[in-house]
Order: structure tokens, then C-alpha cells, then sequence
């Protein structure tokens, strides 16, 4: 079942020519576009499906510092600063509240773990702190059990999936942007070996810049132009409780579960690090340069095989660009949440906090995660594709990061100064033989 989403109207004409073109209207597309066109850049903000209707809407809502990977740093507390002051420039209310995040532990070495990423994590202005047990009770006095210690974000909280790209794209549509849904990019149109323009399924758009933010389907739009994307693809599921009295007031994350207590009484409810893993010909293709990333976490997610084998983003494809594309055949990616992990999931909230145990599921969904080798989002030019620039491969961490992506993404499309170091994101790292770095924290 797909999680509610804000409806953005279209623009009403449909544009010849524009600067840059944006594919995809998630959280990083809408954040790329709505750049661009504050700094008075023509652009069109173009959509399959929905805008924010795929990952964006699907995620937990957190926008998070703690325990992010030192290479995601930067770029997550440039965001950060962005949803601060979204809500005005917009003049419309995204969720975004920096209400706080505490991760609590009864094993020593996770807490061992978070001691030494906050020791480094100072060093970027981080303010997250340890816990002993007894202050971690202080944050969760309705928990059932002690726990052995935490690590606590004055500064992290969270915003609304089904808010933040809709509002955001509707700003860039009142900058001038053109925002056009149902309305599918087949490919690029190369000319003299650089980009010239997009063919769409309603014609074509001249232009010189692609930001390609498509989530799960970057890949394939990818090698449909000869562009190697190793990427993997884990289907995660989150829910909504039903309405309850409030146990705690910040995000919280435990072994067990993910919670965040919402506006109307209810809460936002996930188990970390859980999925499902397809066999699908992009698995197969890419199994090599996921198994390191991926081994520790086998036992944690199911490995299947099915419809996605043979459609989908995972799938194998060809067309052409004056064809019906794959993204035409499936406007919003709408994946079957698992049973399984909404049961585990209801039952250790209400187990480690009895006063919620009359909390029932609301509603379930399943949603794409888009992953890189190293964990780590390409957001990055390409050198044999001049013109053209991939955001994508965010992993799980793409709903906080994503104005801050969009940002970045919008400089390299117009060659402005970066707004931090895009070193780490580079897309040849993932292609030119370099050893990566292991996954950091996540």
C-alpha cells in the first residue's frame, strides 16, 4: 500500500527548451530543480509518476547526522541547514523539526562503536553525546527494560515524507520551473558527443544538462546509454501506527526497532538494517561488487526470486527512444511490504514500551532502497557522457541528505563552486578499478 503523498499540480505548457532538465521528482530531483531555479536557471522537473511517490514518501522521515558516515558529513549538515530555512523560503510547513535523536544499546560494543565515530565526529561540529544507562532511562522513562547506555543528537529530528519533495517542488514550480508528472524521460538525445536534449513519451526537450536523480531506476537509465552504475536494490518496510499516548518525544532507534512519534498521536515504525534482497539480472550482474557491503548483513534480509526478475528496474531492457520505455510500464514503484517484519516490528515496540501495547498497524508499505557498493551516493558528473550528471545511490540515507544532494547536484550541472567536496561521491570511483573504502556507519 503506498504511504500518502501531497499532490503538486503540473505546469500548464510543456517546454521546448530549458538549461538543465531534472529526471526524477524525489527528494534529491525536487532539491535540484528548486537550486536551479532560484538561482534563475531555466529548468523542467520531470516525473514518471508522482512527485515524492517512490522512496521519498516511503522513508522514515529522519534527517539525521548521528552515525552517518564521515564521507556523508558534510554534505548531511549542508542539508540540515537547508531544512532549517526551507519553511520560509517556501512559505510552506515541510514537518522539518529538530526534535532530537537517541540511539540506545544493552551491548557494549555498539556502544564502543558510537564512542569512537563521536570522537571523530566533533572534529565536523557534531554535538551528539553518550549516554550511561541511567540518562538514557531519563529519555525513555516508559521503556520496559535497562539499558546499558545511548547516544543522543540534540540537532537531528526529522521532517515528512509526505511533504518535503511535494512543497519543495511546488516552490521550484513558482520559480519558474516546469514540473511535469506521468510524463517519462526514454533517454538522452547526444549530439557531437555531449548531451542536446531529452526525448520524453510527449516529445522532446532541448537542453544541455541531465541531473539524472531517478532512485531506483538510475541505473537502468544509465546503461541504457552504455553508462556502467554498479548499484543493488534492497525493498525495506516501514509503517504507521495507530493513534496512542506519547512514549517518548525524540526518534529512537534500538536493536529491535526505529520509531518517531508524529503530530496526530500515531508513529512512524521500521526495523533498521532489514529487507529483502531479489535475484534479479542486476543482482547477478553486480554480485561481485556487493559482497563485501552486503555479506555482514545476509542474515539480516531475505533472498528471493520474483516479478522483479523479468520487470522493473532490476530487470533486463531494451527500447528505444522513440518507444514505450520500462518507465512508462510501472509509474510508481509500489512494493509489497513483509509481513513478517510488521509483526517484529509492532511487537517490540509494544514490548519495550508497555504503555503503547494497544498500538495496531495502520498501514504497511514496501519502498525500493537504491544502494552503492561503499554505501557512500554518487552525485557526479560523467566524462563520457558530457553533460550529464548522476545523483543516485543513496542507501537508505537520501530523505535527510536530499537537499543538500540537490544543492551539490545543481553546481556541477552549472559548474558553479561545490557546495562541499564532491570527491567522495565521484561516479569513477565506482568504475575505474579504485579499492573502495568498506561501508561506514549507516
Amino acid at each position: 500500500m503506498s504511504p500518502p503523498v501531497k499532490a503538486v499540480p503540473n505546469s500548464s505548457r510543456f517546454p521546448a527548451q530549458v538549461d538543465v532538465v531534472v529526471v526524477g521528482a524525489g527528494i534529491v530531483g525536487v532539491s535540484a530543480a528548486y537550486e536551479l531555479a532560484r538561482r534563475g536557471v531555466s529548468v523542467a522537473l520531470l516525473e514518471k509518476g508522482a512527485v515524492g511517490a517512490e522512496q521519498s514518501s516511503r522513508n522514515w522521515g529522519w534527517c539525521r547526522q548521528q552515525n552517518r558516515d564521515f564521507r556523508e558529513l558534510p554534505l548531511v549538515l549542508h542539508s540540515l541547514s537547508r531544512l532549517d530555512v526551507l519553511a520560509q523560503e517556501t512559505g510552506e510547513d515541510l514537518g522539518f523539526r529538530r526534535t532530537g535523536l537517541i540511539y540506545a544499546s544493552r551491548k557494549q560494543s555498539e556502544l564502543d562503536t558510537w564512542d569512537a565515530w563521536i570522537a571523530k565526529a566533533r572534529e565536523y561540529g557534531v554535538r551528539s553525546v553518550m549516554l550511561d544507562g541511567s540518562r538514557v532511562g531519563e529519555k525513555l522513562p516508559s521503556s520496559s527494560g535497562k539499558w546499558l547506555g545511548g547516544l543522543h543528537s540534540p540537532d537531528d529530528g526529522h521532517a515528512e515524507p509526505a511533504l518535503a519533495a511535494p512543497v519543495i517542488a511546488a516552490a521550484a514550480g513558482r520559480l519558474g520551473a516546469y514540473v511535469h508528472q506521468q510524463c517519462a524521460v526514454r533517454g538522452l538525445d547526444m549530439q557531437a558527443g555531449r548531451v542536446a536534449g531529452v526525448w520524453t513519451e510527449h516529445g522532446r526537450i532541448a537542453c544541455s544538462r541531465v541531473i539524472v536523480a531517478g532512485g531506483a531506476w538510475t541505473s537502468l537509465f544509465c546503461r541504457h546509454h552504455g553508462i556502467d552504475l554498479p548499484m543493488a536494490m534492497v525493498t525495506g518496510t516501514a509503517m504507521h501506527t495507530t493513534a496512542g499516548p506519547k512514549a517518548f518525544d525524540e526518534g529512537v532507534y534500538t536493536p529491535f526497532m526505529c520509531a518517531r512519534p508524529r503530530p496526530d498521536g500515531t508513529y512512524t515504525l521500521a526495523l533498521s538494517g532489514r529487507g529483502q534482497l531479489d535475484v534479479t539480472p542486476q543482482m547477478i550482474r553486480y554480485a561481485s561488487k556487493f559482497w563485501k557491503p552486503f555479506k555482514s548483513r545476509l542474515p539480516s534480509l531475505k533472498i528471493r526470486m520474483g516479478r522483479s526478475f523479468l520487470r522493473g528496474p532490476l530487470a533486463l531492457h531494451r527500447w528505444q527512444n522513440d518507444q514505450t520505455s520500462p518507465f512508462e510500464l510501472i509509474r510508481i514503484m509500489d512494493p509489497d511490504p513483509d509481513p513478517d517484519l510488521i509483526q517484529k516490528a509492532i511487537t517490540a515496540l509494544r514490548a519495550e514500551f508497555p504503555m503503547l501495547a494497544s498500538l495496531q498497524v495502520a498501514r504497511a508499505w514496501g519502498g525500493l532502497i537504491d544502494s552503492t557498493p561503499d554505501i557512500v551516493p554518487v552525485i557526479s558528473a560523467v566524462d563520457a557522457c558530457p553533460g550529464l550528471v548522476i545523483a543516485a545511490g543513496f542507501s537508505g540515507h537520501g530523505f535527510g541528505i536530499g537537499p543538500g544532494a540537490g544543492w551539490l547536484a545543481a553546481d556541477l550541472a552549472t559548474e558553479a563552486k561545490p557546495v562541499v567536496d564532491p570527491a567522495p561521491y565521484r561516479y569513477s570511483r565506482l568504475v575505474d578499478g579504485t579499492q573502495l573504502d568498506g561501508p561506514g556507519m549507516m
